[in-house]
């Protein structure tokens, strides 16, 4: 079977799926970590695709030329029309590590214009143009030796998945925890690895709409509560790691800084339609 070209649709849609935003706590001086314009773009065959729930998959592509990435990098695809319209769009990666082969995981956003492609048109043998892996602020490595919160909104959650496994893998011994909310159960990603990892990994599940049956809480948006039953405490040099929405992630990091978490030691990525 020969590679097939992908192209994104040429009509341009009101809402054209989901785009990172830049962290909100981040220095002028961190900002330089992110120069995408001087990152080339690689060519990546797709070749494995697993569903995540009813709306999302991970999508697996073999990049020849991939350096490897540090776990919570992203990077950005390009789908070109053939009239030359080109969407791109950026994405968490799920995976790290050296080797070529890099993991996303894509949720369908209904009126979004690459997302829907990516869930449900791409095949396998398809090729799609890929640049990074971009960004250093929003990282972790085993290396780093204080203990780690996660906090993840939706499909937010992808690059943890990312350092979770990161954490796995290295044998690290430093505590990390993920606390993942999410509206309700069949909008969970990664459902049945995370609960393999979380012999290495604590995590608490927090639901906003609907709980699983015999769940014993009521669906609720996190509260100041919540937080702090659910958080490894901001003593001990904690680093706090929040992906998510804009409006989750800007109310979670207000909310800590309520609870004592110093500002420095919180790392934030959003993201939202446009």
């Amino acid at each position: 079977m020969g590679t097939r070209t992908c192209y994104a649709s040429g009509r341009r849609t009101r809402i054209l799926g989901t785009v990172r935003l830049q962290p909100s706590r981040r220095s002028v001086a961190r900002g330089k970590v992110l120069v995408s314009g001087l990152t080339p773009w690689h060519v990546g065959t797709l070749i494995d695709a697993v569903p995540l729930n009813p709306k999302a998959r991970s999508i697996t592509f073999e990049v020849p030329d991939w350096r490897g990435n540090l776990a919570g990098q992203h990077l950005d695809v390009r789908l070109t029309a053939p009239d030359g319209y080109q969407a791109v769009r950026s994405y968490s990666i799920a995976s790290s590590g050296p080797g070529t082969r890099v993991e996303l995981a894509i949720d369908k956003l209904p009126d979004g214009e690459v997302s829907p492609f990516l869930v449900d048109g791409l095949e396998i043998g398809d090729s799609v143009e890929l640049r990074g892996p971009l960004g250093g602020w929003f990282v972790w490595t085993e290396e780093l030796h204080v203990p780690i919160q996660l906090i993840a909104g939706g499909s937010g959650v992808v690059p943890f998945i990312a350092m979770a496994r990161r954490h796995k893998l290295t044998g690290s011994t430093i505590p990390m925890h993920l606390l993942y909310s999410l509206r309700g159960p069949n909008d969970a990603f990664y459902r049945e690895e995370l609960a393999l990892l979380n012999e290495d990994v604590d995590v608490t599940w927090h639901y906003t709409r609907v709980a699983p049956q015999g769940w014993g809480a009521e669906p609720r948006r996190l509260t100041h509560s919540d937080l702090k039953a659910a958080l490894l405490p901001p003593e001990g040099d904690t680093r706090v790691y929040i992906c998510g929405p804009t409006e989750f992630v800007e109310t979670v990091a207000e909310a800590l800084g309520d609870l004592g978490y110093p500002s420095e030691s919180i790392r934030t990525e959003r993201f939202g339609g446009t």
